[in-house]
C-alpha cells in the first residue's frame, strides 16, 4: 500500500481510494504568461514519477490537470506589450508541452481550460450566494471565509490568528469586504480585460474558483488525491477547499504537496524575486534526464539546489548507467529480481522514498558488474531485469546505443578494425575524432562501443 504525506493531516498516511484499483488525481497545472522555471519542472516530474509508480503497480490512473487561462499576470503581460491574452496562452501552453515532453513527462488524461468552465463557475457561485456563503460588493463577488467552520486546515493556523496576522499571506483587500481574509470568486471586469456573463454583472472568476469547479467536474465529489507546489497550499489549496466545504461537497481524500526549488542562497525561485532559472535553457545545454535524476535522488518534500555542480554529476551517473545498459545487453532476457524489486516497492511505498529506491539501483548496478567480472550470467541477467524495469517506472529510460547514427557506428567498426591490425595510430585518431565530436568511447573485450556524451 503506497503511504504519502498528507498535508491535511500533517502525517503520513495510507492513499485510501474511493473505487478500488483506480485512483484520481488533480495536479495543478500551469498559468500560461511565460517560459516554465525550474520550480514546474520539478512539480511535473514529481508527479510524473508518482504518476508512472501508481501505474506501474497496477493501478489504472486518471490523472487532471489544467491550463489557466484567466489570470491577473496573463491581462498584465497583455496591456503591456498590446497583444491579445489569447496569443499569450497559446503560444506560452504550446511552449509549456513542449518542454514536458523533452522531460519525458506524460501528458495528463486531462487538461481542462478555466475558460471552457466559465459557466460552471457562475453556477458555482451563484449557488454559494444562495447559501449565504458568497455575497456581492462594489468590485466583485466574495467568500465569506466565516462560512467555513475549519477554514486554515492545510495553513495549519485558526481563522482568528489568520486575521491577527499570523497567516503565511496578504490579509488586507478591498474595504468593502466582511472580513480582511475574504477572497474573490469574481472580478467585474474593467477596460481592455476579458469578460463573461454573469447575474450580479460581467467580470472573470477568480484563480480559486477555477481548479475547484474543474476537479469536481471532472473528478467527482471525493476524488483520491490534490496535488501541487508547497507555495499552492495556501492561500490556493485552502481557498479552493473551502468553497468546496462551503457547498457542501466532499473535496479531495488526500493532499500532496512538493518542496521547493532554492537557488544558491536557499531562496525560493520564484518569477516574483527574478531568481528564475529557465527550465528551456536547461534542456537546451544538458540531457533531459539528468533533471529527473536529480530529483529522483531528492525526497519530494525537501528543498532542490539546483546547479552546474549537481547537474555535472547526474549527468555523469547517467552515463555510468547507460555503460552499464550497453556492457549487460546481452544479457536482457532475464526475469527481474523479485528481492530487488520488492526492495523497491518497499522504498516507494514509503512515501515515495526515491532517494532510497536510486540507492537500491546503483547498488544492484554494482552488483550485477561484479557479477559481469565473475561470468556469473545468472546474477547479470536478473538483476539488470530488475534495475530496467525500476529505472522503467521511474520513467528513466537508458541507452545502450542503438540511438547512434550509422556513420558514427561505422566509425567504432572502423576502430575495432584498425585494433585488429595493431595499427593502434589510426585507431586513436578515429577515437580522437570521436570523443572530439561529444561521443564517448568504450573498448571492451567485446569490442568498441560509441554512446552519446
Amino acid at each position: 500500500m503506497l503511504n504519502l504525506y498528507d498535508t491535511a493531516t500533517q502525517s503520513v498516511k495510507t492513499l485510501a481510494l474511493r473505487e478500488p484499483g483506480k485512483v484520481g488525481i488533480y495536479l495543478c497545472g500551469p498559468t500560461v504568461y511565460g517560459p516554465p522555471h525550474l520550480g514546474h519542472g520539478r512539480a511535473t516530474l514529481v508527479y510524473d514519477i508518482l504518476r508512472r509508480y501508481l501505474t506501474w503497480s497496477g493501478l489504472e490512473v486518471r490523472l487532471v490537470s489544467n491550463i489557466t487561462y484567466i489570470d491577473d499576470k496573463i491581462i498584465d503581460r497583455a496591456n503591456r506589450e498590446n497583444r491579445a491574452w489569447e496569443d499569450i496562452t497559446h503560444k506560452c501552453e504550446n511552449v509549456w508541452f513542449e518542454a514536458m515532453g523533452k522531460l519525458g513527462v506524460l501528458r495528463p488524461d486531462e487538461v481542462p481550460h478555466a475558460t471552457d468552465y466559465v459557466d460552471q463557475m457562475v453556477s458555482m457561485i451563484s449557488t454559494l450566494i444562495e447559501r449565504n456563503a458568497a455575497y456581492v460588493t462594489d468590485d466583485g463577488v466574495y467568500l465569506n471565509v466565516k462560512s467555513v467552520p475549519d477554514y486554515g486546515l492545510l495553513a495549519h493556523q485558526s481563522l482568528d490568528d489568520m486575521l491577527s496576522g499570523g497567516g503565511d499571506r496578504e490579509v488586507l483587500g478591498a474595504s468593502n469586504k466582511k472580513n480582511p481574509a475574504d477572497f474573490a470568486l469574481w472580478k467585474f471586469s474593467k477596460p481592455g480585460e476579458p469578460a463573461w456573463s454573469a447575474p450580479w454583472g460581467d467580470g472573470r472568476p477568480g484563480w480559486h474558483s477555477e481548479c475547484v469547479v474543474m476537479s469536481l467536474e471532472l473528478l467527482g465529489e471525493g476524488f483520491d488525491l490534490h496535488c501541487g507546489g508547497a507555495d499552492l497550499r495556501f492561500p490556493h489549496h485552502e481557498n479552493e477547499r473551502a468553497q468546496a466545504v462551503a457547498l457542501g461537497k466532499t473535496f479531495a481524500g488526500h493532499w500532496m504537496h512538493n518542496g521547493f526549488v532554492v537557488d544558491l542562497e536557499g531562496e525560493k525561485m520564484s518569477k516574483s524575486l527574478g531568481n528564475v532559472a529557465n527550465l528551456l535553457d536547461l534542456l537546451e545545454h544538458y540531457d533531459a534526464r539528468a533533471y529527473r535524476m536529480l530529483l529522483l535522488q531528492t525526497h519530494y518534500r525537501s528543498p532542490v539546489r539546483v546547479g552546474q555542480d549537481n547537474i555535472d554529476a547526474c549527468v555523469t551517473a547517467l552515463a555510468g548507467l547507460d555503460s552499464f545498459a550497453a556492457r549487460t545487453s546481452a544479457h536482457s532476457a532475464g526475469t527481474p529480481d523479485s528481492d530487488v524489486v520488492q526492495n523497491f516497492r518497499t522504498a516507494m511505498d514509503n512515501d515515495l522514498d526515491t532517494t532510497a529506491a536510486m540507492a537500491l539501483v546503483f547498488d544492484s548496478v554494482r552488483r550485477a558488474n561484479a557479477a559481469m567480472d565473475a561470468d556469473d550470467v545468472a546474477t547479470v541477467s536478473s538483476v539488470r531485469a530488475a534495475v530496467i524495469e525500476i529505472l522503467g517506472a521511474l520513467g528513466l529510460e537508458l541507452s545502450i546505443g542503438d540511438d547512434i547514427d550509422a556513420d558514427i557506428v561505422a566509425k567504432g567498426v572502423a576502430l575495432d578494425a584498425a585494433r585488429a591490425a595493431k595499427d593502434f595510430a589510426a585507431a586513436d585518431s578515429i577515437r580522437n575524432e570521436l570523443q572530439a565530436a561529444g561521443y564517448v568511447v568504450e573498448t571492451t573485450k567485446d569490442g568498441t562501443r560509441v554512446r552519446r556524451g
